[in-house]
């Protein structure tokens, strides 16, 4: 069983930034691939950026330029760097941890707004 933490979200104003974290409690974080994914209200979860087990990243278009994940192994934690964010990224942004189970956090609420 994995437990995964996530923080960092809150209101910031249009073309302000924000990281995220995500803590995971797993001691064996290194091998799991990692994944960011949101959800707006009334619409479907979706992909914003993955990471490998051995750092290769993928992002969403919409997060393509924009955003960057990244992860600590030693510190067992991945992060989403979010800036120039947009009203249309408000959402509950979810850690996902993949290697054969799939293991989500309790996601953290972006909301970007004047």
């Amino acid at each position: 069983q994995v437990q995964l933490v996530e923080s960092g979200g809150g209101l910031v104003q249009p073309g302000g930034s924000l990281r995220l974290s995500c803590a995971a409690s797993t001691s064996i974080f290194s091998i799991y691939h990692m994944g960011w994914h949101r959800q707006a209200p009334g619409k479907q979860r979706e992909l914003v950026a993955v990471i490998t087990s051995g750092g290769l990243t993928n992002y969403a278009d919409s997060a393509k330029g924009r955003f960057t994940i990244s992860r600590d192994n030693a510190k067992k934690t991945v992060y989403l760097q979010m800036n120039s964010l947009k009203p249309e990224d408000t959402a509950v942004y979810y850690c996902k941890a993949d290697r054969i189970i799939t293991y989500w956090g309790q996601g953290t609420q972006v909301t970007v707004s004047s």
